[in-house]
């Protein structure tokens, strides 16, 4: 605000010179003689056009035309302050009496235009110190200085910092009452930031303290379309803040819109609408702590503490504590109804775009400790979590997250950088399975308690085009199950396993997954009697099934086993389960050969024993033995023949 009191040193130089020659000059002389004074007070030009009037008691007014102050000359040739009217008025009396009491001060539609260059100069800041607060005569009788109220009306500001992008404010409309020296100073006005008009209204005591830098008592409200803010505490010129901030909005995107930060409405849940209030400290402009933090967002309550760095994007750091937390708005449909749909066994993925643009909202690390989190399919239970943001790319670290009776460990990550992708490496323990893939894809017939691993990426703009793109890798291991809906020991028995119960002892298997598809080649089930063996593909983009189960009797068959393979196939709500034929028989074939084989060997062995009188001798092989017959038979022959026996 230092600026704009060194322009009105300006203003008060131009009063000065024109009431105290409007006896005596013609009001062109007086225009030249003022801009005369501003040029070497400031070393900037004052081009005063237009008729000037004049007005006499009981206050001393002047008003002109159109007026341009130029501007540095490192700034642009653009000029510093522009208006089509300038209207000051003097206390006619205390100007007698040797002090200047400004009554009044208004431009119309002004036009500021303030920069900054590399070394911290802005071009508000003049050659020679300008008249602001005093006027001295020839004689060096200091005259004090007051001014009641100041008015702008249809005023733009442009700011050029040093470095980065221009800001413009128009359609400001200000009004500064400041009736008493040494009194507080109230003020109104309005500023267009961005969809709608931004109303201001406070107050700031011992207001010349607060010029001269000094900490003053400041009270603010603010509103704009949407909602509202207010402050109460203590402030200086630089910036520097303390005291009690309180936040109210019926719809956050509207006033985020009407404040210029654009108009991306949170998820439900998240601050739709909401209700904060904080003990603020800001300093270094754009540095914010937040403490005794409470936060009423829709439905969810939050308390805590944080730090914000304002900037394109702004930076938070929070601890964040809540008892229960309702999040199923981030679920598409916001309800219950909407979340069971999508993970509804009979349908397929939704196809509706996912809006991920509230990731690059913010970036930071932020930590939360709930009780309960509603997640519309998942009910969490105590959830510890830390999340950090960076770029559109959110990181959720799953420290400890109670879920389906069991602990979930790991990360979750979405990138929305270049498109939307969720992954993530979990671990889970003492999971129900019956809860958790009833809840996720609407499969009831595995009960039992797992521990998961789980890697896995997913790319799309669709939960249909995530699940038809996932990749990775895990495992599955249990203990005591059930599998409802097929009845092994029916199926060994009576060729039929529809219908009834499987009780497992335990259950092993690894898998991969690939284009939406999760494959799997060593399932492995345990039962008292049985073991079952299980390889195939899950569809989870597809929401179908194609797997061979292989269920064996481990005492039939005299003790070497009967094996029957079923074959699962179909969608997810309604699988056929039937016995597959041409797998038995290949298996029947793959077990009969070395049975045959030793078959054979045994009817030879018995034919020689009946035809040659051979004997194969304990670890002897029939080709032996023959060769041994056929030696001996030959020697004997031999020997009658030379005259033997």
């Amino acid at each position: 605000m230092r600026w704009i009191f060194r322009l009105l040193g300006l203003v008060v130089l131009l009063a000065v010179f024109a009431v105290g020659a409007v006896f005596f000059l013609p009001k062109e002389r007086i225009a030249a003689i003022a801009a005369d004074q501003v040029r070497a007070q400031t070393g900037r030009e004052l081009v005063l056009t237009g008729d000037l009037s004049l007005s006499f008691w009981p206050v001393l007014g002047v008003s002109t035309g159109p007026m341009i102050l130029s501007n540095a000359d490192w700034a642009g040739a653009e000029p510093m302050v522009s208006a089509k009217s300038l209207s000051i008025g003097v206390d006619a009396a205390a100007l007698l009496g040797g002090n200047v009491q400004i009554k009044h001060i208004e431009a119309e539609s002004p036009t500021v235009r303030l920069a900054t260059r590399a070394d911290g100069r802005g071009n508000w800041e003049f050659g020679a110190a300008p008249v602001a607060a005093e006027a001295t005569s020839e004689g060096s009788t200091t005259r004090s200085f007051t001014l009641e109220r100041i008015s702008l009306s249809d005023a733009s500001l442009i700011y050029v910092p040093a470095e980065g992008d221009p800001r413009a404010f128009s359609g400001v409309d200000a009004v500064l009452n400041w009736p008493v020296p040494e009194g507080p100073a109230a003020f109104s006005g309005s500023v267009t930031l961005g969809t709608a008009p931004l109303e201001l209204s406070g107050s700031i005591d011992s207001f010349a303290a607060f010029l001269e830098g000094a900490v003053a008592p400041l009270r603010l409200a603010a509103a704009t379309e949407g909602g509202r803010f207010s402050f109460d505490g203590r402030a200086n010129m630089a910036g520097e803040v303390a005291g009690r901030m309180e936040i109210s909005t019926e719809a956050t995107d509207a006033f985020l819109a009407g404040l210029g930060a654009g108009g991306a409405a949170p998820p439900e849940g998240l601050g739709r609408r909401m209700q904060a209030a904080a003990d603020v400290t800001v300093t270094g402009g754009n540095r914010i702590s937040l403490r005794d933090l409470s936060l009423d967002l829709d439905q969810n309550r939050l308390a805590g503490a944080a730090d914000l760095v304002l900037g394109d994007v702004p930076n938070v750091t929070a601890q964040l504590t809540a008892r229960a937390l309702d999040l199923s708005g981030l679920v598409e449909g916001g309800t219950a109804d909407g979340a069971a749909e999508a993970g509804s066994a009979t349908s397929g993925w939704s196809t509706a775009p996912i809006d991920a643009s509230a990731l690059g909202l913010i970036n930071g690390d932020i930590s939360l400790v709930a009780q309960s989190i509603d997640l519309g399919p998942l009910a969490l239970g105590t959830s510890r979590l830390g999340l950090t943001i960076d770029r559109s790319r959110a990181v959720l670290n799953l420290n400890q997250i109670e879920v389906f009776d069991g602990v979930v460990t790991g990360q979750l990550v979405a990138n929305n950088r270049s498109g939307l992708s969720v992954g993530g490496d979990v671990q889970a323990s003492e999971i129900e399975m019956e809860q958790m893939l009833g809840d996720l894809i609407g499969v009831t017939r595995l009960s039992g308690r797992t521990d998961t691993q789980i890697e896995f990426l997913g790319v799309g703009q669709s939960m249909d085009a995530i699940m038809k793109s996932l990749s990775g890798q895990g495992s599955v291991a249990m203990g005591r199950g059930v599998i409802s809906g097929f009845d092994l020991d029916r199926l060994m028995r009576t060729g039929d396993g529809s219908g009834g119960t499987t009780v497992f002892d335990s259950l092993t298997a690894g898998f991969s997954m690939q284009e939406g598809n999760l494959l799997n080649d060593d399932l492995l089930v345990l039962l008292a009697n049985f073991r079952a063996e299980g390889a195939g593909r899950i569809g989870l983009g597809s929401r179908d099934i194609d797997y061979l189960f292989t269920p064996i009797a481990l005492r039939a068959n005299s003790g070497q086993g009967l094996a029957i393979p079923v074959r699962i196939r179909g969608p997810w709500s309604a699988p056929r389960i039937v016995p597959d034929l041409s797998e038995a028989l290949q298996l029947d074939v793959d077990g009969k050969v070395e049975e045959i084989k030793q078959d054979a060997r045994d009817q030879v062995q018995q034919k020689l024993e009946e035809e040659l009188g051979v004997t194969r001798q304990d670890g002897q092989s029939t080709e032996d033995a023959l060769k041994d017959a056929l030696e001996e038979r030959a020697r004997d022959g031999l020997r009658r023949l030379l005259g033997g026996e």
